[in-house]
């Protein structure tokens, strides 16, 4: 049985009649709520319990996690006498906010067979429910409305995390199974060329038109010494060279806390590469595929791209320099808005999230949202690398030039990939 017998996507018919703005905050709800089923919409119901490792996370835990978002932030103190949809719930599918108390461990969430997916399709159509009818009936101010804008970014988040973790799923099956059955064409071939930036004081950071997390903010200057930074990601077969060339065995070219990783972990290629017939091949959510070499190398972890960066002689390009890379060509668009949807997207090619040197810091003046979102992003801004650029998976209108993304240096699961960065004199 599929899920299609079980998740149940809201019914559009519903917000017929709204009038003004009231009927636009409901339309975006509904369509980014529904965006989340439409990513499951292949999965088996087995699929939705499955955590192959602590950092992926079952995909119906994701589902009611994003509900649980609603109902806790804005259901419960915005609707009079609301009522939990199951009083359980909340310590299920807290991800990480002490300040909402218990939660249950991410390490953890595959242990649990219940509740199922039914239930869990049950609790999604009572939070949009009551959610539907609270924007209707209810004057929000504007902060609260900034919170309804939080609470739809956060699960257009997780579905980018979802794809990430179906992929991780699938690909953990020795019978490699194919997520969606639309062709996956060759990529053409890119040639590279540098972009090159002059020396001098740059603003950084979100302005105060449209979303941004608080991370993004507040808008600074920053010194940056003149640079110049690929337009191309690198291909496969690129970093096929660099394997071939022994790059997983030459210590000179890690960091050491990579090379200690590299080989507590046995890595010698990419996750989700493998050899058969000596021939090289990559599972990808359109199942298994022969390595396309024109294709950008994906799912990469920081002490991998740094390694390759040092073999090519370049160095990753700081997120201070990627951002004025992205705001000069424009990629909202080209890099993240062309996917519309999951099962026809191009899973292997494409953009990809590009490792920066950049520690993820505050900002100068950096302020966290108030109240039990504080925690939202500043806790984690400890031992992670930054990321930019957007991908494949993150949802259509969500990505922007200033959208700070970031992870573990030893961490390959996202939609991860190198663009190269190097000084001009």
């Amino acid at each position: 049985m599929t899920h299609d017998k079980i998740l149940r996507p809201l019914d559009t018919s519903v917000t017929q009649g709204i009038p003004g703005d009231k009927q636009s905050w409901i339309d975006h709800y509904v369509s980014v709520r529904n965006y989340s089923l439409l990513i499951c919409e292949k999965l088996a119901v087995e699929d939705f319990a499955v955590q192959p490792t602590a950092e992926v996370s079952p995909p119906k835990w994701h589902l009611g996690h994003t509900s649980w978002f609603f109902e806790e932030l804005i259901l419960r103190k915005n609707q009079p006498n609301y009522c939990r949809f199951d009083d359980s719930f909340p310590q299920l599918f807290n991800s990480y906010y002490k300040s909402a108390g218990k939660h249950w461990l991410q390490a953890e969430r595959g242990h649990l067979s219940r509740p199922t997916v039914a239930q869990i399709s049950e609790y999604r159509s009572h939070v949009d429910q009551a959610m539907i009818r609270l924007i209707d009936r209810y004057n929000f101010d504007e902060a609260t409305l900034a919170l309804l804008d939080i609470g739809l970014q956060h699960e257009q988040q997780h579905q980018e995390l979802l794809l990430m973790d179906i992929k991780f799923i699938l690909g953990a099956n020795p019978l490699r199974p194919v997520y969606t059955d639309s062709p996956l064409p060759l990529s053409p071939l890119v040639t590279t060329k540098w972009c090159s930036f002059d020396e001098g004081i740059y603003d950084i950071g979100a302005e105060d038109d449209g979303f941004q997390f608080d991370n993004e903010t507040p808008r600074h200057k920053t010194y940056i010494h003149a640079f110049a930074i690929s337009d191309a990601l690198v291909t496969n077969g690129e970093f096929l060279e660099f394997i071939n060339d022994g790059g997983y065995q030459q210590a000179k070219l890690w960091l050491s806390m990579g090379w200690d990783w590299l080989h507590e972990n046995h890595k010698k290629h990419p996750l989700y590469w493998y050899q058969k017939d000596k021939q090289w091949f990559e599972f990808t959510l359109h199942g298994p595929q022969p390595l396309d070499m024109n294709a950008p190398v994906a799912h990469i972890s920081y002490y991998e791209a740094n390694a390759y960066a040092m073999w090519r002689g370049c160095r990753l390009p700081t997120e201070q320099e990627f951002e004025l890379y992205l705001r000069q060509v424009d990629r909202s668009n080209a890099e993240n808005n062309t996917v519309c949807h999951p099962h026809n997207a191009n899973m292997s090619a494409g953009q990809l999230w590009c490792w920066t040197q950049s520690h993820y810091s505050p900002y100068p003046g950096y302020q966290p949202y108030q109240g039990m979102l504080e925690e939202y992003n500043g806790k984690f801004m400890c031992n992670q690398f930054v990321l930019r650029g957007g991908c494949v998976a993150t949802p259509p209108g969500h990505y922007r030039p200033t959208y700070r993304n970031f992870y573990q240096p030893h961490q390959q699961w996202m939609f991860s990939g190198i663009r190269l960065a190097k000084d001009e004199k």
